[in-house]
């Protein structure tokens, strides 16, 4: 009897400074890595979350772009960070489920290395144009393509990047020839369509909202099953008659392997919370990104069932990408 209730006290004493860790969490600024260049669909999303946070905790969390090598470079730097809560950063559908399909080698391993906490949005993929171009609808687009064979250039986020095969999908569904210019990251992709450095991109509907509302660039279409919120005039690639080329992505939260459940859990809870809040529904809505807010369990399951999806059809589309 002794000798359990001394076991039990000192279980007690090692559960102790486990409860102090996550109880009072967070108590100091928390930073989040965001694998984007600033102003990209990922960026918003999660400086839209980290400033209701920070409200919400009376503590930073400060956002921390690491653009570069299609987001690699930002995962690489949490795994390497300390699995205390304090680091993470804002995944996208690249980085977990294309990347480790098209690189021979990773810095880290994106299904062991990472604790998924939550999918914060599905990011509305459009077709647009740079406006000097004749068309105002896909089809319009595609004989224009047949027309002048080799001669349309469509842009991308990054060799890999979801952009990248959003174009590649479209080029065998239409069966046009176009080539191919990869830009590292968001920003200075958009920059350059506006700029009339090539016409066609395949983008996140946050990363050009602004723009097509402008007029600086021209929607054909979405690339989701049903039209989007943010788009209800627009067709989506299924009704503009090209189903296999439609496309949707994503961007979520997740923090080191071996972080504290608790924490995890923590974070997802309070994070969901502000993503399903009517402030931020609303904004991230109108910019084409339609809140999620799932559990760490949930988002897990999502990430095998989206890693089974990209593998099938990279290796059907015989794509080939490493370097």
């Amino acid at each position: 009897m002794i000798r359990s209730i001394a076991v039990a006290a000192f279980a007690a004493l090692i559960a102790i400074p486990a409860l102090a860790q996550t109880g009072d969490y967070p108590n100091r600024p928390v930073r989040i890595i965001v694998p984007q260049t600033a102003g990209g669909a990922v960026d918003i999303v999660a400086r839209a979350i980290a400033v209701k946070l920070s409200e919400s905790w009376g503590q930073q969390v400060i956002i921390d772009n690491r653009p570069g090598a299609n987001g690699i470079i930002g995962m690489e730097a949490l795994a390497k960070a300390k699995p205390d809560g304090y680091t993470l950063a804002a995944p996208f559908t690249s980085v977990l489920t294309i990347n480790p399909f098209v690189y021979k080698t990773l810095p880290y391993d994106a299904f062991k290395d990472f604790a998924p906490v939550m999918q914060s949005v599905i990011n509305v993929i459009v077709l647009v144009v740079h406006p000097s171009l004749p068309v105002r609808s896909v089809k319009e687009l595609v004989a224009l393509g047949k027309s002048r064979p080799g001669d349309l250039i469509y842009g991308s986020f990054g060799v890999g990047n979801l952009t990248h095969l959003a174009g590649e999908l479209f080029r065998m569904e239409t069966k046009m020839r176009m080539v191919h210019v990869p830009y590292k990251g968001e920003t200075p992709a958009v920059t350059d369509l506006i700029g009339g450095q090539y016409v066609l991109l395949f983008s996140t509907s946050a990363g050009v909202n602004a723009h097509i509302k402008e007029g600086r660039l021209r929607l054909l279409a979405t690339g989701g099953e049903k039209r989007a919120v943010a788009y209800p005039d627009t067709p989506t690639m299924a009704e503009a008659g090209y189903p296999g080329a439609g496309v949707v992505g994503w961007s979520g939260l997740a923090m080191p392997a071996g972080t504290p459940p608790e924490i995890v859990q923590k974070f997802s809870r309070d994070a969901a919370r502000q993503v399903k809040s009517p402030e931020l529904l609303e904004r991230l809505t109108a910019l084409g990104a339609e809140p999620v807010g799932s559990s760490p369990e949930e988002f897990t399951a999502f990430i095998k069932s989206e890693a089974n999806k990209w593998s099938r059809v990279i290796r059907e589309a015989g794509i080939s990408l490493n370097p």
